[in-house]
């Protein structure tokens, strides 16, 4: 009996990028592992995204199936190709950003070589001309197969991005993205790593984040307190998890995720009132959780202090919110 190679679903959501969706569908089909199928999402666009996604399905309709449904945002999206899946393994892609030829090839052999439920891969983003503006390493400094149990440090260091990684498709049986929340992934993500014995990471740099130019500027607003719901979200499963007793990786965890990651939302929030809301927030998450401004300083990522790492700029911001000078924080952004 001939052994049946595994299949790897790779679930795209689409909404509006009609400029970058050729080549993000190219980039899959061109794949050096070609037991996969690629399940695209059309989440309620209204530019030509769906004219490709047709032409594309007509022409490949042994690799791409299309879907389209009404607007109900990223996770709904993800959640939709997670009912359609029938891979082993399941990637997800951002439509305008797209992988390397032997992304899938790679990280699937890792996953059956160390039995891992969870690959990782190094990010890069990119320019609309394919040029290399930053190389985002993930776990630096770790070998290829980490042990969770002696290195659960990961969880609170880690990148908690759905796109650079390849997840066994058991993982989502009980699981999926919460529904019209932002900062789906910190949500997400950490509770999939939770069910994991072992994670494995390769350093290439496979997945390429497209920094785009022609995106509308982002506006920030109160719908980053969904930080702080998400990093909520991972507490209550984490206490259930065989992990519960690693007290000290979960407070880093509120650290990062909670507190800076928080922070570097809260910095481009130009509404000064809403900035003073969403501040008084952060502080109740502190009190609640016991963390001490000492705790945040002194917060160690991959083995170096986290805010010395930081710009000089966003160093002074987060040292100002810590003294509680907020009203001088103002005048620096």
């Amino acid at each position: 009996m001939t052994n049946v190679p595994s299949k790897v679903s790779i679930i795209v959501p689409v909404y509006n990028v009609e400029n970058y969706l050729t080549k993000c569908l190219d980039s899959l089909l061109n794949q050096s592992y070609q037991n996969i199928e690629i399940i695209v999402v059309n989440d309620g666009s209204k530019d030509k995204s769906w004219d490709i996604i047709e032409d594309y399905a007509l022409k490949y309709p042994e690799k791409i199936k299309s879907f389209t449904k009404e607007n109900g945002g990223l996770s709904d999206a993800r959640n939709y190709g997670l009912e359609r899946v029938t891979g082993d393994y399941i990637g997800f892609v951002d439509s305008d950003d797209y992988v390397t030829k032997n992304m899938f090839e790679e990280m699937l052999f890792l996953a059956e070589k160390h039995q891992a439920k969870m690959v990782i891969c190094n990010i890069q983003k990119v320019d609309q001309n394919g040029n290399i503006t930053q190389k985002l390493t993930q776990i630096p400094n770790m070998p290829e197969k980490i042990e969770l149990e002696n290195n659960f440090s990961v969880f609170s260091d880690l990148s908690y991005f759905a796109c650079n990684k390849l997840f066994k498709r058991e993982l989502f049986q009980h699981k999926r993205f919460k529904k019209g929340a932002h900062f789906e992934d910190i949500q997400l993500i950490p509770q999939l790593l939770l069910d994991c014995d072992i994670i494995v990471q390769t350093q290439s740099f496979h997945y390429q984040y497209l920094e785009r130019t022609d995106s509308i500027t982002k506006t920030h607003t109160e719908k980053g307190l969904d930080i702080l719901k998400a990093v909520h979200d991972v507490e209550y499963i984490f206490k259930e998890s065989m992990y519960s007793h690693k007290i000290k990786e979960l407070k880093n965890f509120q650290i990062f995720e909670g507190v800076y990651s928080f922070l570097a939302y809260l910095a481009f929030v130009k509404d000064e009132d809403t900035f003073y809301r969403m501040a008084d927030k952060l502080s109740v998450f502190i009190r609640e959780r016991g963390i001490k401004i000492q705790d945040i300083l002194n917060y160690n990522r991959f083995g170096k202090n986290y805010l010395l790492s930081l710009p000089v700029k966003k160093k002074i911001f987060y040292l100002l919110f810590f003294a509680g000078q907020k009203k001088l924080i103002r005048k620096l952004i």
